[in-house]
């Protein structure tokens, strides 16, 4: 089968799958290992904004869609040619990939035979779901079952290990410029890693906030993992935050690495977050992970 993956998330779960030998088109964000992703075509290109503040990012991302502009380009003639099978994308964020209409309009322009999947998880559990349909589309549904079962173990594993301990207050910020509160699944992270998730929206949106509401919540822990950025562009971010939550721990994430990409290394996210809520109950998080801040 010939795989099309337009989300880095979608690459993950690929590859997770082991079918990284399958997928023929990513986007220009994923990333896979250099060895597979010399011989695999971008479909998806964008801007690079390495160089931008977040601010500066907010700013461009906000003027494209008030002009009603597309933040990523799909390279139509590229995809024809790759002929795939099936097609991984979303609806759930116009800021992080094509929306499926974008791509399923193209593929009956195009004449391709791919099945267009929209991949749209809002929860934790929705994206466990997400990696057995992924599974069941690629015709690996065992694989997939397998998959998820080892994932719920471990979550299980870590919500047993942190369960009857004191469940501290913690802010996720996803954003700093301007500050948003963490949505999705990453207040379900922060549970299962035995904190209490404030001024968050789980299950919803992340929506823009200020540093006085996300004060108000009085969170002892403040995780700043914006998206798009690793642990050492989180860190840079962080050292700014510190000064709005004083008596606050600050902890900078490897957000595109464990919180915010809907794939597999979630698990990776609520193991690493357990680790800095309950450090003697659980083992320590890798190198690259997590790093404390203030």
């Amino acid at each position: 089968m010939r795989l099309v993956s337009l989300l880095p998330s979608a690459t993950e779960i690929v590859y997770a799958l082991g079918l990284g030998d399958d997928l023929v088109g990513v986007t220009f964000e994923c990333a896979v290992p250099p060895a597979y992703r010399a011989g695999t075509t971008v479909v998806v290109g964008g801007r690079d904004t390495r160089g931008m503040s977040p601010g500066e990012i907010d700013a461009y991302v906000r003027s494209q869609l008030a002009a009603g502009a597309d933040l990523y380009t799909l390279h139509a003639g590229a995809l024809a040619g790759l002929d795939p099978d099936l097609i991984l994308t979303q609806d759930l964020c116009r800021v992080c990939a094509l929306p499926s209409g974008r791509v399923a309009d193209a593929v009956e322009h195009l004449g391709c035979r791919a099945e267009v999947l929209s991949l749209d998880p809002y929860t934790l559990a929705d994206v466990l779901d997400t990696i057995l349909a992924v599974g069941a589309a690629a015709r690996v549904p065992d694989r997939a079952e397998a998959l998820v079962d080892g994932l719920r173990a471990r979550l299980a594993a870590v919500r047993a290990a942190v369960a009857g301990r004191h469940r501290r207050r913690v802010a996720v910020v996803e954003w700093v410029d301007p500050p948003f509160g963490a949505g999705h699944w990453i207040p379900d992270l922060v549970e299962a890693a035995g904190g209490e998730p404030v001024a968050t929206h789980p299950g919803a949106r992340s929506t823009p906030t200020t540093w006085a509401a996300l004060r108000a919540a009085r969170p002892e822990v403040v995780l700043v993992a914006p998206c798009g950025f690793d642990l050492d562009g989180a860190a840079g971010q962080a050292a700014g935050v510190a000064a709005h939550f004083p008596g606050a721990e600050i902890w900078a994430l490897d957000a595109d690495g464990l919180v915010v990409r809907a794939g597999p290394r979630l698990v990776d996210g609520a193991e690493a977050i357990a680790a800095i809520l309950h450090p003697d109950a659980v083992p320590a998080a890798p190198e690259g992970a997590a790093r404390r801040v203030a």
